[in-house]
């Protein structure tokens, strides 16, 4: 079951970093870290924080295409 879960969390992540903004889409990440960590084992969480890091120091999509 935590193996879905850690999948699932991953996939919001990835769904977030492609459709939001900067700002709103750490403080997505924060949420999902923050309801994760009542669920997955300490090693997945881990795993999950820095996988958000990583997508964290990506461009979003909305940032690369909208010129301001």
């Amino acid at each position: 079951m935590n193996d879905t879960i850690y999948t699932a969390c991953k996939e919001l992540i990835d769904d977030a970093r492609s459709r939001c903004a900067d700002l709103v889409f750490k403080d997505i990440c924060i949420e999902i870290l923050s309801r994760a960590k009542n669920i997955l084992t300490h090693e997945q969480l881990q795993q999950l924080t820095q996988y958000a890091e990583e997508k964290m120091k990506e461009k979003s999509l909305t940032e690369t295409t909208i010129p301001l």
